[in-house]
């Protein structure tokens, strides 16, 4: 026998609606590419993306077409994601960081109909002009006043064309399974590959990360969404924020340490998402001005772990609590969150900072398991550390024109991470699963050395990756950003730190000090860079194991 409940679709559509209808006066603020203050309001945010699916549709976008954005976190952009989508649209998100061939390649394979971008990143797609022949027109997201020269083809003004139309507009119901969005992995090695959201999916990941368990949003947030909406879909924060009626405030291309400072006193903003980069650059700039966050409960951290040292500083310094999370694009991308239980409050400081490091449990929806090279599931001890598999409703199943599954017979995706799980339920990712080092048989964590070294005063920003060596297989080399780069700290002064914080073997052979760590399109360190940039390195053998 089946319910007797109501079957309706879940659809992106209603997420604005709920919130021009519930939370209509709750504000959306957003520090304009242009640099001046936006402000309105969730009810204003709903008419003008009706206006701009009513636009859509006078440039002859159909059910199924996918639109490319190439723009910060801002009002515009916001509306984006739900005209493009609430119409039966495919909204692109484009990370403007990748390669030119990579953006080349992933205008093309998405199929992109028109491009809608900031004024930013007009020379951007001038240069890709000749290669993106498909694209039928551009929107550049401002208003006339702003709109710039520019030799793009069939140009349209984002606000003289949504201003054209009058929102009186009705949402087409849509089948949920139908797709609202396409992201693409940031591609290290080979292309990148796209990620294919649904509607049914993208609801799910909003209910799943709104709860006190994980984001605790509700009308009394005020949520600054740093971590971009082309990278990973901004964590599923522009659904959930208007699932859930938080006050919103949006960056902009203004992510420099004194700007998102101010952003944060400006509007009282209580919780704040980012990856590690960004709160290093507001960490310098609290040190050298003084300032505090005096509205600040949390932050959210995600997309490559978090140090040790800086979720002490945050909680000592600032009385901020960082909540570490751990997901892919190909996860929507949450799928774990790390919020300390009742029993773990009752434990000492540094039995706390033991537990915090780690990438936390998942959330209702993601279901996770390791293996070994045989795909023989371990033991949750906390020891044992295999590769990490995960499935659930808002998890890939294949990637974007893919003939194969992504997945195994039984649904499970291979995250490419190692990681450990303790007995409750705690994940921690040891490595990603072509950056762990293999020294004499046994395995190095590049990332607890980073974290590590991190915590060194000296230290701004470390990286670690394994160089071959003739007896040990491959050691540690460590590249090190200084904090003064006039003054910058001797080698063995960073070992002899180190040493009480790892195994005496795994200590580096060599550090390196550089003006700069590459960095991927989403802001984690480029190990794949790094090693092009030292592959000739010879490494001394200069530590005993």
């Amino acid at each position: 026998m089946f319910g007797q409940m109501q079957d309706s679709p879940l659809l992106v559509s209603q997420l604005i609606d709920h919130a021009a209808k519930v939370h209509g006066h709750q504000q959306i603020v957003t520090k304009t590419v242009e640099g001046h203050w936006h402000e309105y309001t969730f009810k204003d945010a709903q008419k003008r993306s009706k206006q701009l699916a009513q636009a859509l549709l006078k440039l002859g976008i159909k059910d199924g077409d996918v639109i490319g954005t190439l723009a910060w976190n801002t009002h515009r952009h916001y509306e984006c994601w739900y005209g493009i989508s609430g119409m039966g649209a495919i909204l692109h998100t484009i990370n403007p960081r990748l390669f030119p061939e990579q953006l080349i390649y992933i205008i093309n394979h998405a199929e992109d109909q028109y491009l809608f971008l900031d004024t930013t990143f007009v020379p951007l797609v001038e240069a890709l002009l000749e290669h993106i022949g498909k694209v039928k027109g551009f929107v550049i997201m401002t208003d006339e006043a702003h709109m710039p020269e520019t030799k793009l083809p069939n140009v349209h003004c984002y606000e003289s064309l949504i201003n054209a139309e009058d929102g009186d507009y009705v949402w087409p119901e849509l089948d949920e399974r139908q797709a609202t969005s396409i992201c693409y992995t940031s591609g290290t090695t080979g292309n990148p590959k796209g990620v294919v959201y649904s509607h049914r999916s993208s609801l799910l990941h909003s209910w799943g990360i709104a709860g006190k368990e994980i984001a605790e949003l509700d009308n009394n947030t005020r949520v600054l969404p740093i971590v971009p909406m082309f990278h990973a879909n901004a964590w599923g924060l522009v659904y959930a924020t208007a699932m859930m009626g938080a006050k919103v405030v949006l960056p902009g291309p203004h992510l420099d340490g004194a700007s998102v400072c101010d952003m944060i006193n400006r509007y009282d903003v209580n919780i704040s998402a980012a990856v590690p980069t960004v709160w290093t650059m507001l960490m310098k700039h609290l040190e050298e001005s003084g300032d505090k966050l005096p509205s600040l409960d949390s932050v959210l951290i995600g997309g490559s772990a978090v140090p040790r040292s800086m979720i002490q500083k945050f909680h000592q310094d600032y009385d901020v609590d960082v909540w570490q999370a751990w997901g892919m694009t190909e996860m929507s991308p949450l799928g774990s969150l790390n919020k300390p239980r009742p029993e773990d409050l009752k434990l000492s400081y540094e039995e706390q900072l033991d537990i915090k490091v780690k990438q936390g449990r998942p959330c209702f929806g993601v279901e996770m398991k390791i293996v070994d090279d045989q795909n023989n599931e371990l033991p949750h001890d906390g020891k044992a550390f295999g590769r990490l598999l995960v499935r659930g409703p808002w998890i890939i199943k294949r990637y974007f024109k893919a003939q194969e599954d992504a997945t195994d017979a039984e649904g499970w995706f291979d995250t490419g991470d190692v990681a450990t799980i303790d007995a409750s339920s705690n994940m921690q990712i040891t490595d990603r699963s072509k950056d762990v080092i293999k020294s004499g048989g046994e395995w190095i964590s590049s990332i607890d050395l980073e974290n590590a070294a991190m915590g060194h005063d000296a230290v701004l920003e470390a990286a670690v990756i394994g160089l071959s060596h003739p007896k040990w297989e491959e050691r540690p080399f460590m590249a090190v950003v200084a904090k003064d780069p006039s003054n910058p700290p001797n080698p063995d002064d960073i070992r002899t730190y180190l040493e009480s914080k790892v195994a005496k073997w795994w200590l580096p052979n060599a550090i390196e000090f550089v003006e700069e760590i590459p960095h991927t399109a989403t802001g984690k360190i480029n190990k794949v860079a790094l090693r092009e940039q030292f592959k000739d390195y010879e490494l001394p053998d200069s530590v005993q194991r």
